[in-house]
């Protein structure tokens, strides 16, 4: 048996918002069952339907292999039951907002999305909890299996030999660079100026000379909403968005403008559109007010102040990086960058253009000289890079390559340590397949063991 992991986020496709669609009608019968858990083959036809129009790379026979999924989905729940293992309601209750959250944001608005949906998004949450509830016990259960499965060298050595020498995969250049960025301040008078142009947004809107949403496709310095009107799906609890800006929107009645506030993005003006409990949709218009090239170059020179200290041993890059870093993507990674497959080595294409220039004539365990740029909300930054470590281009091997071969290793030794529960535990359980999945290669070691139905 292959236990296919990596199917979970395609199995909790059931109960997605577009099988609600009242357009889906599908002759329902119960294709599979592990103890008292049914699989419905409405849930697997709809779920393959909804994974294809949302354009997912599905994996061969679809169908088969979402079945197997909610097979083994189904008997770590069992067994997570039966070893009661906790399930937080908060967690739970949390899960079930940000998947409302992201299909409202998906459809554009709360009203658009009941209505596509056919349901309230009350009634959708509840159509959900059940799929959420049994994914987060499977997780748990699957954790508990290979929580003590560990790695040694040897195993390691092992693992990496049995790999034939022309399969082994080719790395190009790869870095690990960690930075210092520090953000320059606008003086207090650009400040005010910015302040003044907020306010006068704001009365604007509340004489009703001007629509807040057209003001903010004019004005705002946020391209995440700026088309949209400056709005935003937000809840109470969402850590997305910065605690002042949230404590200021729900302090608001619906069409009230707020005063202008002040985050970490800059400065803001906020008009609740509507509200429902602790979920609400907002606009807001953000400016950011211009730095000119003397905070840039004080900036620069404090940067270049903490580069003499680093090369002089007196601070160490992780002290600079706790104290002066305004980078909160990597400010608790010791100012590492990280890949898109979240490993520390990056290549050239993930760096950007001023990052690229200034590594390339600097050798391992040198500082950059500070390094303006401006990043991709247009807002200007200096950075202090440290080149860690670079690597040529080379085929895989044991020297450079040792914590990847030990995270595959370990892996494979997880997948093993589940497959040989699931061998252990399947004759324990009742199954029941239907004889439309039963000939299904993936699902040959469940229907050995199984009462196929009719």
């Amino acid at each position: 048996m292959k236990i296919k992991i990596f199917l979970s986020a395609f199995a909790i496709a059931i109960g997605c918002i577009v099988s609600a669609q009242p357009k889906k009608v599908i002759a329902d019968k119960i294709v599979g069952q592990v103890g008292d858990k049914i699989i419905l083959r409405s849930d697997i036809t709809n779920a393959v339907a909804d994974a294809q129009r949302q354009g997912q790379q599905l994996p061969p026979n679809p169908e088969c292999a979402l079945v197997e999924a909610q097979l083994i989905q189904k008997a770590l729940v069992l067994q997570a039951e039966k070893d009661s293992l906790p399930i937080s309601d908060e967690e739970l209750e949390a899960s079930l907002d940000n998947q409302v959250r992201g299909f409202i944001m998906q459809y554009g608005s709360k009203e658009v999305l009941e209505e596509v949906a056919g349901k309230t998004v009350y009634q959708l949450k509840e159509d959900f909890r059940e799929p959420f509830r049994e994914r987060n016990l499977a997780d748990q259960m699957r954790k508990k299996i290979v929580d003590n499965v560990k790695i040694t060298p040897t195993e390691v050595r092992t693992h990496f030999e049995k790999i034939p020498k022309d399969s082994l995969p080719f790395y190009e250049s790869e870095l690990e660079v960690s930075e210092i960025i520090v953000y320059p301040k606008s003086n207090r008078e650009v400040e005010s100026y910015v302040i003044r142009e907020l306010n006068d947004l704001k009365k604007q809107v509340e004489s009703g000379d001007k629509k807040f949403d057209q003001l903010a496709k004019l004005y705002s310095d946020d391209p995440g909403s700026k088309e949209a009107g400056g709005q935003y799906n937000i809840n109470r609890n969402d850590k997305m968005f910065d605690p002042t800006f949230t404590a200021a929107a729900f302090k608001l009645k619906e069409g009230q403008v707020s005063p202008v506030i002040k985050t970490k993005f800059g400065l803001h003006i906020l008009q609740m559109v509507s509200r429902a409990g602790d979920d609400a949709v907002i606009r807001h218009i953000l400016r950011i007010p211009p730095v000119t090239q003397d905070e840039v170059n004080e900036t620069i020179s404090k940067l270049d102040s903490i580069r003499s200290k680093l090369i002089a041993g007196t601070l160490s890059f992780g002290q600079a990086v706790n104290k002066f870093s305004e980078d909160e993507g990597s400010k608790f990674s010791g100012g590492r960058k990280q890949s898109r497959d979240g490993s520390t080595f990056v290549t050239i294409d993930e760096l950007g253009k001023d990052e690229v220039l200034a590594l390339q004539k600097m050798k391992v365990g040198e500082y950059s000289q500070p390094v303006p740029f401006t990043d991709e909300k247009g807002k200007k930054g200096v950075r202090l890079i440290y080149l860690q470590t670079r690597t040529e281009p080379h085929r895989e091997s044991l020297k450079d390559d040792y914590s990847r071969i030990a995270q595959r290793a370990l892996e494979e030794k997880k997948m093993n340590a589940l497959q040989t529960w699931f061998k252990t535990h399947i004759p324990n359980y009742y199954i029941a397949i239907d004889k439309e999945y039963s000939g299904c290669e993936s699902v040959k070691e469940w229907a050995s063991n199984a009462v196929v139905n009719n």
